[in-house]
């Protein structure tokens, strides 16, 4: 059989991924990036046992943790910093194989730009058309045309692949809140265990990174494109700067032009993830809010399973229906179930909060791990998928 050739649209986790994946499998490809560089910068990124394990698949796990450090506590506090809930997340790893492991985004973009040949990235090359003709796919961009076999929209969000294809699918929907994300310089005694404070309308969220590094996070209730009267940082300083510690000592140790801030969205659930011999993965095609951690988890999921569903016969088309009959409803679900928790979050009417608080107080840490099972609990497809077999409860 010659050598089939994908074209990967996007070069970040689920992108480079992706093709890390094809790769290996013997296919021939290019990975288009339409930045200048393939890197992240400025935050933080959880990656959960399910995340761990499709990194397995791609031989990279190892590396990955060897960069990250392990979460061993953490929970959720509420706004005078009394805990709500806590987890002990080394029953992680006894019941799903894995911990949860943080590192730098920048980090984890190096170790997979690295496992793929360097003449196969190429940056600087911002799509302007996708066409699918029936023969070929065609894909035009800043340096040229290329026709493979196989296109992979991993384009993000605001996706250049889904805008061109489905263009009649509802775009982005605004989850009601902007977020701010940012990294401390390291700390004499950074805190033992990470947690996530609920306030009203507002949040605050760090965890350890290596080299006494935290990765912070924080959520304020705000209409979209809100802008700061003055810097983002002295904005955080305004509405975090009296919570309970140890936020104060975080913000402090946090560059004041190190701060980042996007407003938050989902996509709305698309029909198919799949066009022909185009396929969408990652944000391009589930963007889903934060609330979970499961936004690059799920585009490593992606990864792994479009490449195992290409193992089989050569009709890429019929591949790629396997791959939306195993991916779409498992990665919609778990994006309605990130926003439900997200507005949970976000509640700011004195008698809902106080009542969610007190729900959380109540509910047992066992009954917490065990609803986190249907997102965790994912092993990698080790044989073709079926219409029949997907559609089994």
């Amino acid at each position: 059989m010659p050598q089939r050739a994908a074209t990967i649209v996007g070069g970040g986790i689920g992108g480079l991924a992706a093709a890390i994946a094809l790769h290996r499998r013997g296919w021939r490809v290019e990975v288009l990036e339409r930045s200048r560089e393939f890197t992240e910068i400025g935050a933080g990124i959880s990656l959960w046992p399910n995340a761990l394990q499709a990194l397995e698949v791609l031989g990279l796990a190892g590396a990955v943790r060897a960069l990250g450090a392990v979460e061993a506590t953490g929970g959720v506090r509420d706004r005078r910093g009394r805990w709500l809930s806590r987890t002990d997340n080394a029953e992680l790893t006894r019941r799903f194989g894995h911990p949860l492991v943080v590192l730098h985004r920048a980090d984890l973009l190096r170790v997979l730009t690295e496992a793929l040949p360097a003449d196969s990235l190429r940056s600087g090359s911002e799509v302007s058309a996708v066409r699918d003709d029936g023969h070929r796919p065609v894909v035009v961009h800043r340096q040229g045309e290329s026709r493979p076999d196989l296109v992979v929209g991993a384009d993000g969000l605001r996706s250049a692949v889904r805008r061109a294809l489905w263009s009649d699918a509802a775009g982005p929907r605004y989850a009601g809140y902007t977020a701010w994300r940012m990294v401390t310089e390291p700390l004499a005694e950074p805190p033992s265990e990470g947690a996530a404070t609920w306030g009203r309308g507002e949040r605050f969220g760090y965890t350890a990174l290596p080299g006494r590094r935290m990765y912070c996070f924080a959520t304020a209730s705000l209409p979209a494109g809100a802008a700061s009267g003055s810097s983002e940082y002295a904005e955080l300083l305004r509405r975090f700067g009296s919570w309970p510690a140890p936020i104060p000592a975080l913000l402090a140790a946090v560059p004041a032009d190190a701060v980042l801030r996007h407003d938050l969205y989902d996509l709305p659930p698309l029909p198919s993830f799949v066009r022909g011999r185009v396929a969408l993965l990652g944000d391009a095609a589930h963007a889903m809010t934060p609330n979970l951690g499961q936004g690059a988890c799920q585009a490593l999921e992606d990864a792994v399973t479009l490449a195992h569903c290409l193992d089989g016969p050569p009709d890429v088309a019929a591949a790629l229906r396997s791959y939306d009959l195993l991916r779409r409803p498992r990665t919609q679900a778990i994006t309605r179930r990130s926003a439900r928790l997200g507005a949970v979050g976000q509640l700011s009417w004195l008698p809902a909060v106080l009542l969610r608080d007190t729900a959380a107080r109540l509910m047992p840490t066992r009954a917490t791990l065990r609803s986190m099972t249907p997102v965790l609990d994912w092993t990698a497809p080790g044989s073709p998928v079926t219409a029949t077999e997907s559609e089994r409860p």
